[in-house]
């Protein structure tokens, strides 16, 4: 926090503001274990060279070999050398926000192949080109449909990511928006009626945190008949067997990418999904590429509907989103092309299928049971008779990373533990995972 610009005047007046005593206080919601107090110890007078060598040991403290059974919104999918090979070319790698389209060709094409893609498996009119993560494309959402019907109140569900619940609540603040909680019973939301105010979005996750599988038309013919905007968080990795958001009636589809292109790398960098109906098109924040020909009958590319955005329009703009995730993008139309449909379906086959298979095998240990009996695709949430943040330290010394814990954010879920399964896991890694865990069950 504290930069040359600041002084300690102006430090003073921002903690009394935040109504916190000092700067260590904004960071007491962190961990003790991350937290360092005390400067780095490098000596005096070190080479870069040292200082680097010095950063290598340190870095080589973080555990990059476990086998990966978390999600929670960012998953351990397989991904394509051909991504990193063409992501990391310079014209892409380099490439700024494309205002100038005769030199932006490239760049440009890419991203309207992306929106075509991204609105292609999820059946939606308009993609845009993109968003920050999957947390603030919501958020955005909720945004669109406050303006699209002058409500002030918004209908969440319990089962959307508790990370993106925390950030709509942060964007409903300084807008004056309410937010309602709808409850879940038996891992599905149950939609309460007289709950509060009419609301300006219906907003639920498809699959929900928990990984099961919510009623799409319940949740659309709860939006549609109160008036409201349909919004979904989907995944993007489950279109190959579940219903698409557009198939279902919603009007705003929104997703984390990361599982389309991006490595999982210490919680990021994310990519948010943004799709939209025509009729809400002009709602829409961010950049949308658009076809066109230029004066000589050539096919062109070109950002269309400026007129909507925050540094055009100003207080009048429907989003201060003035900027993307790009390279992001381009890494998810370059997996997607990879994929292809048969391709997407597969993945999400495996995962769905492997999935149960462990859920099966998980409840056979003895004091083990899932945590509700809804259907699910890839992820699911189980109960274990000790402690889950105990079960991932011990089941991380034997090399896996176990899962999510969940009682802090579903406290009606004590020793909760969230698992997910992509097509990545093998047969003998699944076993293992099942042997380990029985083994620090017992020995608990």
């Amino acid at each position: 926090m504290d930069f040359t610009p600041h002084t300690d005047q102006d430090v003073a007046a921002m903690l009394e503001h935040l109504g916190l005593r000092d700067v260590d206080d904004l960071f007491a919601h962190l961990p003790m274990g991350v937290l360092v107090d005390r400067s780095p110890d490098v000596g005096e007078g070190i080479s870069e060279p040292e200082l680097q060598r010095l950063a290598d040991v340190w870095a080589r403290s973080n555990r990059s070999d476990l086998i990966c059974f978390a999600g929670g919104g960012f998953y351990d999918h397989y991904l394509s050398p051909t991504v990193k090979a063409l992501t990391a070319r310079p014209e892409f790698v380099t490439a700024y926000t494309p205002y100038q389209p005769e030199v932006s060709q490239g760049m440009l094409q890419v991203l309207y192949e992306y929106q075509s893609m991204i609105s292609g498996i999820t059946e939606m009119d308009v993609t845009n080109a993109s968003m920050y993560d999957g947390a603030t494309a919501a958020a955005e959402a909720v945004n669109a449909a406050v303006l699209a019907t002058h409500r002030s109140a918004v209908w969440v569900s319990a089962g959307v990511s508790p990370r993106i619940r925390e950030t709509i609540r942060t964007f409903a603040v300084a807008r004056g928006i309410e937010v309602v909680e709808h409850p879940l019973i038996g891992g599905k939301t149950v939609w309460v009626a007289d709950a509060g105010p009419a609301p300006a979005a219906v907003l639920w996750a498809q699959p929900n945190y928990l990984g099961v599988i919510e009623d799409y038309d319940g949740a659309v013919a709860t939006a549609h008949e109160s008036g409201a905007l349909a919004i979904v968080s989907y995944d993007p990795m489950t279109l190959g067997v579940l219903r698409s958001p557009g198939s279902a009636g919603v009007d705003i589809a929104v997703g984390e990418g990361q599982p389309l292109g991006s490595p999982l790398s210490f919680g990021g960098p994310g990519l948010g999904l943004f799709s939209i109906t025509s009729e809400q098109m002009r709602r829409m924040p961010g950049r949308i590429i658009g076809k066109t020909v230029d004066r000589e009958g050539a096919t062109a590319y070109v950002m269309t509907l400026r007129a909507r955005e925050q540094d055009i329009r100003r207080s009048k703009a429907s989003s201060n989103i003035c900027s993307n995730q790009a390279l992001n993008a381009v890494a998810a139309a370059v997996q997607l092309g990879w994929l292809g449909p048969d391709g997407l379906a597969e993945a999400g086959e495996q995962s769905a299928q492997k999935a149960h298979y462990l859920a099966a095998r998980l409840e056979k240990i003895p004091g083990v049971s899932m945590a509700n009996d809804s259907s699910f695709v890839r992820e699911f949430a189980v109960l274990v008779p000790i402690e889950p943040e105990d079960v991932i330290e011990a089941m991380a010394a034997r090399g896996y990373l176990a899962g999510i814990p969940l009682s802090k954010d579903y406290p009606d879920l004590p020793g909760g533990l969230l698992v997910a399964v992509t097509e990545q896991r093998s047969r003998e890694e699944l076993d293992g995972y099942v042997d380990t865990m029985k083994e620090v069950v017992a020995n608990a």
